[in-house]
Protein backbone atom coordinates (compact mmCIF):
# COMPACT_ATOMS: atom_id res chain seq x y z
CA UNK A 1 0.00 0.00 0.00
CA UNK A 2 1.39 3.40 -0.98
CA UNK A 3 1.73 6.08 1.67
CA UNK A 4 -0.45 9.14 1.01
CA UNK A 5 1.30 12.23 -0.29
CA UNK A 6 1.38 15.51 1.56
CA UNK A 7 1.56 16.07 5.28
CA UNK A 8 -0.66 13.56 7.12
CA UNK A 9 0.03 15.20 10.47
CA UNK A 10 -1.27 18.53 9.26
CA UNK A 11 -4.28 16.99 7.54
CA UNK A 12 -5.32 14.93 10.55
CA UNK A 13 -4.55 17.27 13.43
CA UNK A 14 -7.13 18.80 15.74
CA UNK A 15 -9.83 16.30 14.68
CA UNK A 16 -11.68 16.77 17.96
CA UNK A 17 -11.68 20.55 17.86
CA UNK A 18 -15.06 22.11 17.31
CA UNK A 19 -16.09 24.49 14.55
CA UNK A 20 -16.29 27.49 16.88
CA UNK A 21 -12.78 27.49 18.31
CA UNK A 22 -12.24 30.22 20.88
CA UNK A 23 -15.42 32.36 21.13
CA UNK A 24 -14.89 36.12 20.74
CA UNK A 25 -16.00 38.63 23.36
CA UNK A 26 -18.96 39.63 21.17
CA UNK A 27 -20.51 38.86 17.77
CA UNK A 28 -18.98 40.32 14.63
CA UNK A 29 -21.23 42.92 13.00
CA UNK A 30 -21.02 43.31 9.22
CA UNK A 31 -22.88 46.21 7.53
CA UNK A 32 -25.73 44.70 5.51
CA UNK A 33 -25.50 47.33 2.77
CA UNK A 34 -22.35 45.61 1.52
CA UNK A 35 -24.65 43.02 -0.03
CA UNK A 36 -26.91 45.34 -2.02
CA UNK A 37 -25.40 48.83 -2.28
CA UNK A 38 -24.58 49.86 -5.87
CA UNK A 39 -21.86 52.12 -4.49
CA UNK A 40 -20.24 49.23 -2.60
CA UNK A 41 -20.48 46.97 -5.66
CA UNK A 42 -18.82 49.70 -7.73
CA UNK A 43 -16.00 49.86 -5.19
CA UNK A 44 -15.52 46.10 -5.50
CA UNK A 45 -15.38 46.44 -9.28
CA UNK A 46 -12.83 49.24 -9.03
CA UNK A 47 -10.54 48.03 -6.26
CA UNK A 48 -10.98 44.31 -5.67
CA UNK A 49 -11.97 42.26 -8.73
CA UNK A 50 -9.07 43.55 -10.91
CA UNK A 51 -6.56 42.68 -8.16
CA UNK A 52 -7.38 39.07 -7.15
CA UNK A 53 -6.74 35.64 -8.62
CA UNK A 54 -9.99 34.14 -9.93
CA UNK A 55 -10.77 30.65 -11.14
CA UNK A 56 -11.79 31.02 -14.79
CA UNK A 57 -11.96 27.55 -16.34
CA UNK A 58 -10.27 24.15 -16.50
CA UNK A 59 -7.05 23.37 -18.35
CA UNK A 60 -9.18 20.95 -20.40
CA UNK A 61 -11.15 23.91 -21.75
CA UNK A 62 -7.94 25.23 -23.36
CA UNK A 63 -5.78 22.13 -23.74
CA UNK A 64 -4.86 22.38 -27.44
CA UNK A 65 -3.44 25.12 -29.64
CA UNK A 66 -6.30 27.26 -30.90
CA UNK A 67 -8.57 26.51 -27.93
CA UNK A 68 -10.14 29.58 -26.33
CA UNK A 69 -12.39 30.41 -23.38
CA UNK A 70 -14.09 33.68 -22.49
CA UNK A 71 -14.21 34.40 -18.75
CA UNK A 72 -16.57 37.09 -17.44
CA UNK A 73 -16.74 38.66 -14.00
CA UNK A 74 -19.03 41.66 -13.72
CA UNK A 75 -17.97 44.12 -16.43
CA UNK A 76 -14.62 42.43 -16.95
CA UNK A 77 -13.94 39.98 -19.73
CA UNK A 78 -10.81 37.87 -20.12
CA UNK A 79 -9.97 35.86 -23.22
CA UNK A 80 -7.89 32.75 -22.43
CA UNK A 81 -6.21 31.07 -25.40
CA UNK A 82 -3.65 28.36 -26.12
CA UNK A 83 -1.27 29.76 -28.75
CA UNK A 84 0.45 27.95 -31.61
CA UNK A 85 3.43 27.05 -29.42
CA UNK A 86 1.20 25.55 -26.74
CA UNK A 87 1.62 28.50 -24.37
CA UNK A 88 -1.42 29.46 -22.30
CA UNK A 89 -2.14 33.17 -22.62
CA UNK A 90 -4.83 35.57 -21.41
CA UNK A 91 -5.89 39.02 -22.59
CA UNK A 92 -8.44 41.64 -21.73
CA UNK A 93 -11.26 40.74 -24.11
CA UNK A 94 -11.42 44.05 -25.99
CA UNK A 95 -10.48 44.97 -29.54
CA UNK A 96 -7.99 47.84 -29.43
CA UNK A 97 -10.02 49.66 -32.10
CA UNK A 98 -13.45 50.21 -30.56
CA UNK A 99 -13.54 47.76 -27.64
CA UNK A 100 -15.67 44.97 -29.10
CA UNK A 101 -15.19 41.57 -27.47
CA UNK A 102 -12.75 39.67 -29.66
CA UNK A 103 -14.17 36.23 -28.82
CA UNK A 104 -17.36 35.14 -27.06
CA UNK A 105 -17.99 31.79 -25.41
CA UNK A 106 -15.49 28.99 -25.94
CA UNK A 107 -14.25 26.84 -28.75
CA UNK A 108 -11.37 25.35 -30.71
CA UNK A 109 -9.40 25.69 -33.91
CA UNK A 110 -8.47 29.36 -33.83
CA UNK A 111 -5.44 30.39 -35.87
CA UNK A 112 -5.85 34.09 -35.17
CA UNK A 113 -7.97 36.45 -33.09
CA UNK A 114 -10.19 38.54 -35.33
CA UNK A 115 -12.67 41.16 -34.16
CA UNK A 116 -16.03 40.56 -35.78
CA UNK A 117 -16.85 44.27 -35.98
CA UNK A 118 -14.16 45.85 -38.17
CA UNK A 119 -11.75 42.99 -38.69
CA UNK A 120 -8.71 44.00 -36.66
CA UNK A 121 -6.73 40.79 -36.25
CA UNK A 122 -4.11 39.53 -33.79
CA UNK A 123 -2.06 36.37 -33.67
CA UNK A 124 -2.63 33.96 -30.78
CA UNK A 125 0.21 35.60 -28.85
CA UNK A 126 -1.69 38.91 -28.91
CA UNK A 127 0.36 40.80 -31.53
CA UNK A 128 -1.64 42.95 -33.97
CA UNK A 129 -1.00 41.70 -37.49
CA UNK A 130 -3.77 43.10 -39.71
CA UNK A 131 -5.83 46.31 -39.82
CA UNK A 132 -8.25 46.74 -42.75
CA UNK A 133 -7.81 50.06 -44.63
CA UNK A 134 -4.85 50.84 -42.44
CA UNK A 135 -3.93 54.01 -44.35
CA UNK A 136 -7.02 55.72 -42.95
CA UNK A 137 -5.36 55.78 -39.53
CA UNK A 138 -2.28 57.63 -40.72
CA UNK A 139 0.93 56.60 -38.95
CA UNK A 140 -0.52 53.64 -37.04
CA UNK A 141 2.26 51.52 -35.55
CA UNK A 142 1.10 47.90 -35.24
CA UNK A 143 3.33 47.15 -32.23
CA UNK A 144 1.57 49.90 -30.27
CA UNK A 145 -1.73 47.97 -30.20
CA UNK A 146 -1.28 44.42 -28.91
CA UNK A 147 -4.09 42.84 -26.98
CA UNK A 148 -3.74 43.88 -23.32
CA UNK A 149 -2.25 40.94 -21.39
CA UNK A 150 -3.71 39.41 -18.22
CA UNK A 151 -1.87 37.22 -15.71
CA UNK A 152 -2.76 33.55 -16.15
CA UNK A 153 -1.55 30.50 -14.24
CA UNK A 154 -2.67 26.97 -13.47
CA UNK A 155 -2.84 24.75 -10.41
CA UNK A 156 -3.96 21.11 -10.47
CA UNK A 157 -5.89 21.48 -13.72
CA UNK A 158 -7.57 24.78 -12.74
CA UNK A 159 -6.92 27.97 -14.75
CA UNK A 160 -6.73 31.23 -12.80
CA UNK A 161 -6.52 34.80 -14.10
CA UNK A 162 -5.62 38.14 -12.54
CA UNK A 163 -5.94 41.49 -14.32
CA UNK A 164 -3.15 42.92 -12.15
CA UNK A 165 0.15 42.26 -13.94
CA UNK A 166 2.00 43.02 -10.71
CA UNK A 167 -0.03 40.56 -8.62
CA UNK A 168 1.72 38.06 -6.39
CA UNK A 169 2.25 34.61 -7.95
CA UNK A 170 -0.73 32.28 -7.81
CA UNK A 171 0.95 29.70 -5.57
CA UNK A 172 1.86 32.43 -3.09
CA UNK A 173 -1.76 33.64 -3.16
CA UNK A 174 -3.02 30.11 -2.42
CA UNK A 175 -0.87 30.02 0.74
CA UNK A 176 -1.03 26.66 2.55
CA UNK A 177 -3.76 25.12 0.38
CA UNK A 178 -1.60 23.28 -2.21
CA UNK A 179 0.55 21.62 0.44
CA UNK A 180 -2.40 20.84 2.70
CA UNK A 181 -4.37 19.04 -0.02
CA UNK A 182 -1.39 17.43 -1.81
CA UNK A 183 -2.28 13.98 -0.41
CA UNK A 184 -5.54 14.00 -2.43
CA UNK A 185 -3.82 13.83 -5.84
CA UNK A 186 -6.14 16.41 -7.39
CA UNK A 187 -4.56 16.09 -10.83
CA UNK A 188 -6.18 12.66 -11.22
CA UNK A 189 -9.62 14.31 -11.28
CA UNK A 190 -11.27 15.33 -14.54
CA UNK A 191 -13.95 17.98 -14.88
CA UNK A 192 -16.77 16.48 -16.90
CA UNK A 193 -19.13 19.48 -16.65
CA UNK A 194 -19.57 22.99 -15.33
CA UNK A 195 -22.96 24.13 -14.09
CA UNK A 196 -23.66 27.86 -13.92
CA UNK A 197 -26.76 28.83 -11.93
CA UNK A 198 -28.24 32.32 -12.25
CA UNK A 199 -29.30 33.42 -8.78
CA UNK A 200 -31.22 36.39 -7.39
CA UNK A 201 -28.55 37.11 -4.80
CA UNK A 202 -25.30 38.99 -4.35
CA UNK A 203 -22.10 37.05 -5.02
CA UNK A 204 -21.23 37.34 -1.30
CA UNK A 205 -24.61 35.91 -0.27
CA UNK A 206 -23.81 32.91 -2.46
CA UNK A 207 -20.24 32.57 -1.15
CA UNK A 208 -21.34 32.80 2.50
CA UNK A 209 -23.41 29.64 2.02
CA UNK A 210 -20.33 27.56 1.30
CA UNK A 211 -18.20 29.22 3.98
CA UNK A 212 -19.80 27.89 7.18
CA UNK A 213 -21.43 24.76 8.61
CA UNK A 214 -23.63 26.61 11.12
CA UNK A 215 -26.65 26.29 8.81
CA UNK A 216 -26.50 22.49 8.51
CA UNK A 217 -28.59 21.92 11.64
CA UNK A 218 -31.55 23.84 10.18
CA UNK A 219 -31.31 23.93 6.39
CA UNK A 220 -30.00 20.38 5.93
CA UNK A 221 -31.77 18.19 8.53
CA UNK A 222 -31.11 15.08 6.44
CA UNK A 223 -27.39 15.83 6.47
CA UNK A 224 -27.41 16.25 10.23
CA UNK A 225 -27.88 12.49 10.52
CA UNK A 226 -24.60 11.65 8.80
CA UNK A 227 -22.11 14.49 9.37
CA UNK A 228 -20.42 15.79 12.52
CA UNK A 229 -20.80 19.53 11.98
CA UNK A 230 -19.61 20.33 15.51
CA UNK A 231 -16.21 18.62 15.45
CA UNK A 232 -15.42 20.39 12.19
CA UNK A 233 -12.24 22.38 12.93
CA UNK A 234 -11.47 25.50 10.94
CA UNK A 235 -8.25 27.28 10.08
CA UNK A 236 -7.56 30.71 8.61
CA UNK A 237 -4.34 31.42 6.71
CA UNK A 238 -4.99 34.80 5.05
CA UNK A 239 -6.53 34.79 1.58
CA UNK A 240 -7.53 31.23 2.35
CA UNK A 241 -9.21 29.12 5.03
CA UNK A 242 -10.26 25.55 5.68
CA UNK A 243 -12.87 23.39 7.42
CA UNK A 244 -12.84 19.61 7.97
CA UNK A 245 -16.14 17.74 8.33
CA UNK A 246 -16.36 14.03 9.28
CA UNK A 247 -19.06 12.12 7.36
CA UNK A 248 -20.61 8.77 8.18
CA UNK A 249 -21.33 9.75 11.79
CA UNK A 250 -24.33 11.63 13.22
CA UNK A 251 -24.02 15.20 14.42
CA UNK A 252 -23.76 15.58 18.21
CA UNK A 253 -26.55 18.13 17.78
CA UNK A 254 -28.93 15.29 16.93
CA UNK A 255 -31.25 14.68 19.85
CA UNK A 256 -31.49 11.02 20.68
CA UNK A 257 -29.53 8.09 19.34
CA UNK A 258 -29.47 6.99 15.73
CA UNK A 259 -29.07 3.43 14.57
CA UNK A 260 -26.31 2.57 12.13
CA UNK A 261 -29.03 1.88 9.57
CA UNK A 262 -30.38 5.44 9.94
CA UNK A 263 -26.90 6.96 9.51
CA UNK A 264 -26.38 4.83 6.39
CA UNK A 265 -29.78 5.83 4.97
CA UNK A 266 -29.04 9.54 5.50
CA UNK A 267 -25.66 9.21 3.80
CA UNK A 268 -27.16 7.34 0.86
CA UNK A 269 -29.89 9.99 0.50
CA UNK A 270 -27.55 12.97 0.61
CA UNK A 271 -24.21 11.59 -0.60
CA UNK A 272 -24.97 8.20 -2.12
CA UNK A 273 -23.63 9.10 -5.56
CA UNK A 274 -20.15 9.34 -4.04
CA UNK A 275 -20.15 5.59 -3.46
CA UNK A 276 -22.30 4.64 -6.45
CA UNK A 277 -25.34 3.90 -4.27
CA UNK A 278 -28.77 4.65 -5.69
CA UNK A 279 -31.41 6.22 -3.45
CA UNK A 280 -32.90 3.58 -1.18
CA UNK A 281 -29.87 1.28 -1.22
CA UNK A 282 -30.40 -0.83 1.92
CA UNK A 283 -27.94 -1.07 4.79
CA UNK A 284 -25.49 -3.90 3.93
CA UNK A 285 -25.89 -5.78 7.21
CA UNK A 286 -25.01 -9.12 5.62
CA UNK A 287 -21.54 -8.03 4.53
CA UNK A 288 -20.67 -6.18 7.73
CA UNK A 289 -17.69 -7.55 9.63
CA UNK A 290 -17.71 -7.68 13.44
CA UNK A 291 -16.92 -4.25 14.85
CA UNK A 292 -17.03 -2.53 11.46
CA UNK A 293 -18.37 1.03 11.72
CA UNK A 294 -20.72 2.78 9.30
CA UNK A 295 -17.84 5.01 8.21
CA UNK A 296 -15.78 1.93 7.39
CA UNK A 297 -18.66 0.44 5.38
CA UNK A 298 -19.02 3.70 3.45
CA UNK A 299 -15.28 3.74 2.75
CA UNK A 300 -15.36 0.13 1.61
CA UNK A 301 -18.24 0.78 -0.80
CA UNK A 302 -16.51 3.93 -2.07
CA UNK A 303 -13.34 1.97 -2.82
CA UNK A 304 -15.40 -0.64 -4.68
CA UNK A 305 -17.17 2.08 -6.70
CA UNK A 306 -13.81 3.63 -7.58
CA UNK A 307 -12.45 0.23 -8.59
CA UNK A 308 -15.38 -0.22 -10.98
CA UNK A 309 -14.07 2.90 -12.77
CA UNK A 310 -10.51 1.60 -12.80
CA UNK A 311 -9.45 3.79 -9.87
CA UNK A 312 -7.36 2.30 -7.06
CA UNK A 313 -8.12 3.83 -3.67
CA UNK A 314 -6.13 1.36 -1.60
CA UNK A 315 -3.89 4.25 -0.52
CA UNK A 316 -6.83 6.01 1.18
CA UNK A 317 -7.95 4.98 4.65
CA UNK A 318 -11.46 5.48 6.04
CA UNK A 319 -10.76 9.03 7.22
CA UNK A 320 -9.36 10.10 3.84
CA UNK A 321 -12.53 8.84 2.16
CA UNK A 322 -15.16 10.10 4.59
CA UNK A 323 -13.74 13.41 5.88
CA UNK A 324 -14.66 16.36 3.66
CA UNK A 325 -11.94 18.99 3.38
CA UNK A 326 -13.37 22.36 2.37
CA UNK A 327 -11.05 25.18 1.34
CA UNK A 328 -12.03 28.80 0.80
CA UNK A 329 -9.97 31.05 -1.46
CA UNK A 330 -10.71 34.78 -1.39
CA UNK A 331 -12.83 36.21 -2.78
CA UNK A 332 -15.24 33.69 -4.24
CA UNK A 333 -14.01 30.09 -4.51
CA UNK A 334 -14.38 26.93 -2.46
CA UNK A 335 -12.88 23.50 -3.06
CA UNK A 336 -14.48 20.42 -1.49
CA UNK A 337 -12.46 17.24 -1.54
CA UNK A 338 -11.95 13.80 -0.12
CA UNK A 339 -10.13 10.81 -1.56
CA UNK A 340 -12.73 10.18 -4.28
CA UNK A 341 -14.59 13.45 -4.52
CA UNK A 342 -13.82 16.93 -5.83
CA UNK A 343 -16.20 19.80 -6.47
CA UNK A 344 -15.07 23.38 -6.97
CA UNK A 345 -17.55 26.24 -6.67
CA UNK A 346 -17.32 29.96 -7.39
CA UNK A 347 -19.71 32.86 -7.03
CA UNK A 348 -19.57 35.81 -9.40
CA UNK A 349 -21.31 39.19 -9.58
CA UNK A 350 -24.32 39.60 -11.82
CA UNK A 351 -25.69 42.66 -13.64
CA UNK A 352 -26.57 44.37 -10.35
CA UNK A 353 -25.82 43.78 -6.66
CA UNK A 354 -28.99 41.68 -6.20
CA UNK A 355 -27.98 39.14 -8.84
CA UNK A 356 -25.09 36.74 -9.15
CA UNK A 357 -24.13 33.34 -10.42
CA UNK A 358 -22.97 30.13 -8.80
CA UNK A 359 -20.54 28.13 -10.94
CA UNK A 360 -19.90 24.48 -10.08
CA UNK A 361 -17.01 22.51 -11.57
CA UNK A 362 -18.10 18.87 -11.37
CA UNK A 363 -15.29 16.30 -11.22
CA UNK A 364 -14.62 12.59 -11.17
CA UNK A 365 -11.38 10.79 -10.33
CA UNK A 366 -10.00 8.87 -13.31
CA UNK A 367 -7.28 6.23 -13.66
CA UNK A 368 -3.82 7.72 -14.30
CA UNK A 369 -3.24 8.37 -17.99
CA UNK A 370 -6.93 8.62 -18.86
CA UNK A 371 -7.72 10.70 -21.96
CA UNK A 372 -8.82 14.26 -21.37
CA UNK A 373 -11.90 15.96 -22.84
CA UNK A 374 -13.48 19.39 -22.76
CA UNK A 375 -16.08 19.78 -20.00
CA UNK A 376 -19.69 20.31 -20.98
CA UNK A 377 -20.79 23.81 -19.94
CA UNK A 378 -24.44 24.13 -18.83
CA UNK A 379 -26.34 27.23 -17.64
CA UNK A 380 -29.66 27.10 -15.75
CA UNK A 381 -31.86 29.29 -13.57
CA UNK A 382 -32.06 28.77 -9.83
CA UNK A 383 -35.50 27.18 -10.27
CA UNK A 384 -34.13 24.66 -12.75
CA UNK A 385 -31.01 23.71 -10.79
CA UNK A 386 -31.02 20.32 -9.03
CA UNK A 387 -27.38 19.48 -8.31
CA UNK A 388 -28.23 17.11 -5.46
CA UNK A 389 -30.29 17.38 -2.28
CA UNK A 390 -27.92 19.55 -0.25
CA UNK A 391 -26.81 22.01 -2.95
CA UNK A 392 -30.39 22.39 -4.16
CA UNK A 393 -31.43 23.41 -0.64
CA UNK A 394 -28.55 25.92 -0.55
CA UNK A 395 -29.61 27.46 -3.87
CA UNK A 396 -33.29 27.67 -2.97
CA UNK A 397 -32.67 29.81 0.12
CA UNK A 398 -30.51 32.46 -1.61
CA UNK A 399 -33.23 34.74 -3.00
CA UNK A 400 -34.94 34.86 0.40
CA UNK A 401 -31.65 35.77 2.05
CA UNK A 402 -31.05 38.59 -0.41
CA UNK A 403 -34.55 40.05 0.11
CA UNK A 404 -34.11 40.02 3.87
CA UNK A 405 -30.87 41.97 3.67
CA UNK A 406 -32.77 44.93 2.21
CA UNK A 407 -35.16 45.37 5.14
CA UNK A 408 -34.71 48.78 6.80
CA UNK A 409 -34.47 47.31 10.29
CA UNK A 410 -31.75 44.89 9.28
CA UNK A 411 -28.58 46.97 9.49
CA UNK A 412 -25.90 44.36 10.21
CA UNK A 413 -25.18 40.66 9.86
CA UNK A 414 -24.49 39.22 13.32
CA UNK A 415 -21.81 36.57 12.92
CA UNK A 416 -20.53 33.83 15.20
CA UNK A 417 -16.97 32.57 15.34
CA UNK A 418 -18.44 29.44 13.75
CA UNK A 419 -18.81 31.69 10.68
CA UNK A 420 -15.25 32.97 10.78
CA UNK A 421 -14.51 32.02 7.16
CA UNK A 422 -17.27 34.49 6.25
CA UNK A 423 -15.68 37.04 8.57
CA UNK A 424 -12.30 36.42 6.95
CA UNK A 425 -13.76 37.10 3.51
CA UNK A 426 -14.98 40.48 4.76
CA UNK A 427 -11.64 41.19 6.42
CA UNK A 428 -9.88 40.67 3.09
CA UNK A 429 -12.55 42.70 1.30
CA UNK A 430 -11.98 45.61 3.66
CA UNK A 431 -8.26 45.45 2.95
CA UNK A 432 -8.65 45.49 -0.83
CA UNK A 433 -11.28 48.22 -0.74
CA UNK A 434 -9.23 50.29 1.73
CA UNK A 435 -12.31 51.09 3.82
CA UNK A 436 -12.19 53.68 6.57
CA UNK A 437 -12.51 52.50 10.16
CA UNK A 438 -16.12 53.66 10.36
CA UNK A 439 -17.01 51.50 7.34
CA UNK A 440 -15.43 48.33 8.71
CA UNK A 441 -16.82 45.43 10.71
CA UNK A 442 -17.17 45.87 14.44
CA UNK A 443 -17.21 43.59 17.46
CA UNK A 444 -15.83 40.07 17.47
CA UNK A 445 -12.16 39.59 16.80
CA UNK A 446 -11.98 41.99 13.86
CA UNK A 447 -8.28 42.55 14.33
CA UNK A 448 -8.01 38.99 13.06
CA UNK A 449 -6.13 35.90 14.01
CA UNK A 450 -4.74 33.44 11.48
CA UNK A 451 -4.88 30.52 13.85
CA UNK A 452 -7.47 27.78 14.11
Amino acid sequence: MNAPAGNPTRNRSHVQEDAIGTPPDSPTLVPAQRYYSPEFAALEIERMWPKVWQLACMVDHVAESGDYFEYRCGPYGVLIVRDGDGVLRAFQNACRHRGNSVCVGSGSGLRELKCGYHGWTWDLAGALKRVPNRKGFGALKMSDFPLVPVRVDTWEGLVFVNLDLDAMPLLEYLEAVPDDIAWCRLNDFRCYATLTVDVEANWKTIADGYSETYHIQTLHPELLRCVDDIHAPQQIWGHTGKSDQPYGVPSPRFEGSLSDEEVWEAYVYTQGALMGAAEGTPFPAGERRPGQTVRELIAEHTRAFAASRGVNLDWADTDRITRLHQYNVFPNMTLLANADHLTVMCSRPGPDPDHGELVMFLMTRMPPGSPRAKPTDVRVTAGEAEPGVVLTQDIQVLASLQRGLHQPGFTHLVLSNEERRVINMHRNLERYLDLSQSERMSGGATAGSRST
